[in-house]
């Protein structure tokens, strides 16, 4: 099994950064990609961004590129997403999810096996 914990939410004012960190644990494996969603109040999970195995390739959500970048330290077996220019609309619980033995990008919740239990984000205008 694999354990996920997410960490680094919390209140700030739009315009201000974030960065969350994801750190697995249990029987992991340096090729398995990782992503992150969120999920606000109503609304359904929706993709945020999503990383390889190695950092080499990367993939975003049209609303948060240019603005988020997620990054992983394999060695600490970590993901990170550092959040800039902070929207009330990103305002939302943030999952870090995790891909069985599948190193490839994925914006499909349903191809990751692995989730934490979610971090609160929230962005006041």
């Amino acid at each position: 099994q694999v354990q996920l914990v997410e960490s680094g939410g919390g209140l700030v004012q739009a315009g201000a950064s974030l960065t969350l960190s994801c750190a697995a644990s249990g029987r992991t494996s340096n090729f398995d990609a990782m992503g992150w969603f969120r999920q606000a109040p109503g609304k359904e999970r929706e993709f945020v961004a999503a990383i390889n195995w190695s950092g080499g390739s990367t993939s975003y959500a049209d609303s948060v590129k240019g603005r988020f970048t997620i990054s992983r330290d394999n060695a600490k077996n970590t993901v990170y997403l550092q959040m800039n220019s902070l929207k009330p609309e990103d305002t939302a619980v943030y999952y870090c999810a995790r891909r069985s033995f599948k190193s490839d990008t994925s914006q499909y919740s349903a191809e990751y096996a692995y989730w934490g239990q979610g971090t609160q984000v929230t962005v006041s205008s």
